[in-house]
């Protein structure tokens, strides 16, 4: 399903990200250039292409963007740059902490345990009463967008071999549970209410599957939601949250597989290689290094290099 056209643009969107990594790992300029979340993006976005850290073609990019995350680790086990965290710093706690874990999974260093383990002590500690987290480590009320986030952090340490309570997946899926709308889509936070909306429900349904739940009504329900929103040609659709959308709900549509994957991936796809700049970037409000990241990430899921993304 990647096509040759598809992998010239991977090809370029990679190597863009590549030649805006400075060699403290950081990527891009401006006020993103040492986001974690950032950062650790571009890592998987080289590692979905089969590389891994030391080694393959971006195995240097990906061991200097490691190095970077790692080097901003708190005592607390936090993962943060405090001069780079913009709005809700705990996003770039949570791709930071699945960065690690993946990396952790191909190159088991003491280190990167070390630090991973905290990552995960601090989810832990900081998960609401409620089952999910908001946008700092504190037991604050939670949103399903960040909780999202974290869960698939947790899933992919789990998976990597670091201990995960069982509680703290199972009040989290009990959180994402009760955030569904009779729609099949999910409210941004269960304490106000509130519509359904496409980007938070394709993560939605990714949490589902991070915590294990692989079918029932509500992933049903959550699938049907999300084919609804299946990229047409010549439809422009102004989502806020375009490339976020996109990688959530490719994923939860690899997962399901089937015939809404044999849809949905094409569709993606092409919406994806029509907003590429001649640069080999794609550009969202947040910075281009951000969505080439997640672009490239949408279009290379089914390489299913990355074991976060494996069925």
């Amino acid at each position: 399903m990647v096509t040759p056209t598809a992998q010239r643009a991977i090809d370029q969107g990679l190597a863009v990200l590549a030649a805006r990594q400075h060699e403290d790992g950081s990527i891009g300029s401006g006020s993103y250039r040492g986001n974690v979340a950032v950062v650790s993006l571009a890592g998987m976005a080289w590692m979905a292409g089969g590389s891994t850290p030391g080694r393959g073609r971006y195995g240097r990019e990906i061991a200097l963007a490691l190095d970077y995350v790692l080097a901003n680790a708190q005592e607390s086990g936090y993962l943060n740059h405090a001069a780079f965290a913009h709005h809700g710093p705990m996003y770039g706690h949570g791709f930071a902490t699945l960065f690690a874990a993946e990396c952790y999974g191909m190159s088991p260093r003491p280190a990167i345990r070390e630090k991973l383990a905290k990552a995960v002590k601090l989810l832990v500690a900081c998960q609401s009463e409620q089952g999910g987290w908001r946008y700092y480590p504190q037991r604050m009320d939670p949103d399903i967008s960040v909780t999202v986030c974290q869960m698939m952090a947790l899933r992919a340490a789990r998976n990597a071999g670091i201990f995960v309570p069982a509680g703290t997946i199972d009040r989290a899926v009990d959180y994402v549970k009760k955030s569904q709308n009779p729609d099949g889509g999910f409210m941004y936070m269960l304490s106000q209410g509130g519509e359904s909306a496409f980007p938070r429900s394709a993560a939605a349904v990714v949490g589902l599957y991070c915590g294990g739940i692989y079918e029932g009504p509500e992933v049903a329900k959550g699938t049907a939601y999300l084919m609804q929103f299946l990229p047409t040609p010549g439809v422009v659709r102004r989502e806020t949250y375009y490339f976020y959308g996109q990688y959530y709900a490719t994923l939860a549509l690899w997962q399901a597989g089937g015939p809404n994957w044999d849809r949905w991936y094409p569709a993606a796809r092409d919406d994806l290689l029509a907003r590429q700049r001649s640069d080999g970037t794609w550009i969202d409000p947040i910075a281009p290094e951000f969505a080439t990241a997640m672009a490239c990430l949408v279009l290379q899921m089914p390489n299913n290099y990355l074991p976060i993304f494996q069925r």
